[in-house]
């Protein structure tokens, strides 16, 4: 309908130079951020298997107003259980009262597709506590050995 895929995210990062691939610290294999998730079918597929994805921590980087609904791109340092760390990007919908309490440094749970690894995760917003913390023990563990 618009052109190539390629095109769109070109078009994405001139008029949205803070959320290039090179801004957000990802690489070129990063598919970009959407400029409507609602309307991209690829964006809905992802979304809906990121809420199913493997679990991971997050550390909040940064963030990037994306509209006014607020509509946010999160930039994480996100590490997994098996031990692989790499930069994550979340394209969330978040209340007022959600977004005020956003600091960096902070750690959220997040899930990923292992199977793709292309930068995106989504807030774990189901993610059983209990399990975070286990998540949490395990990777400060590995790191001290």
């Amino acid at each position: 309908m618009f052109g190539s895929k390629k095109k769109i995210n070109d078009l994405m990062a001139q008029l949205r130079p803070d959320l290039s691939r090179e801004s957000l610290g990802v690489g070129p294999d990063f598919p970009g951020v959407a400029p409507n998730p609602l309307l991209s079918s690829d964006a809905r597929k992802r979304n809906a298997e990121l809420r199913t994805g493997a679990l991971a921590l997050g550390v909040l980087v940064d963030w990037r107003e994306v509209n006014s609904n607020p509509r946010v791109v999160l930039v994480f340092d996100v590490e997994t259980a098996d031990g692989i760390s790499f930069r994550g990007i979340a394209d969330e919908d978040l209340t007022i009262t959600e977004l005020t309490r956003l600091a960096p440094g902070q750690t959220l749970p997040v899930r990923y597709r292992p199977a793709v690894m292309d930068h995106y995760v989504a807030l774990a917003r189901d993610a059983d506590p209990a399990r975070v913390q286990q998540l949490a023990d395990e990777i400060a563990s590995r790191k001290r050995t």
